[in-house]
């Protein structure tokens, strides 16, 4: 398995969005549902229509087998409204276009990341991608690594600064200023 980093950049997160609008509702919700929520993938896909009225998601996730509870933020409440309006409460939100109600599978998942990510020449992505990228983006702006460690389940602060790759740009930083 490779090791994916998060997205840093917003501006690549702007085109990536973009560009995944553009191919599809889906596929853009699918992305903006992961760097807002911090899940895995495999939690975001088995998500229903029913789960996205709520104020939070409320799951077990597949991995741990944790009862979890993520609170949906207000803006991801609102595309979420829009993207729901007019669908079933079993429908699957990330629905595939085969089969009647199946949700898309992780491969498919990791085809469209990887699509967004080639438009604006991004490597090291993959679906694990979405939720370093909210990892990395939610500790750049509450700096609070104990929370980040609670949301991720990780055991210890080293860990969760590692995963999203706050540990790397600490080193690249200081090897660019590094001379003899």
């Amino acid at each position: 398995m490779n090791f994916v980093q998060p997205i840093r950049d917003p501006e690549h997160l702007f085109y990536m969005k973009r560009f995944l609008r553009e191919q599809s509702e889906r596929n853009y919700m699918l992305f903006v549902t992961g760097i807002n929520s911090g899940l895995r993938i495999s939690d975001i896909l088995p998500l229903k229509v029913k789960d996205a009225k709520k104020p939070y998601f409320d799951i077990r996730e597949l991995k741990t087998r944790k009862q979890k509870r993520i609170q949906i933020t207000s803006s991801l409440k609102k595309e979420l409204n829009a993207f729901i309006k007019g669908k079933e409460d079993h429908e699957y939100l990330f629905k595939s276009r085969e089969g009647v109600n199946k949700p898309i599978g992780r491969s498919q998942a990791y085809k469209i990341l990887r699509a967004a990510a080639e438009y604006v020449n991004l490597d090291g992505i993959g679906t694990h991608t979405l939720r370093k990228t909210f990892g990395y983006h939610f500790y750049l702006q509450t700096k609070d690594v104990a929370m980040l460690q609670e949301i991720f389940n990780h055991s210890s602060p080293n860990i969760t600064l590692r995963y999203i790759g706050i540990n790397q740009d600490s080193m690249d930083k200081a090897m660019k200023g590094f001379k003899i």
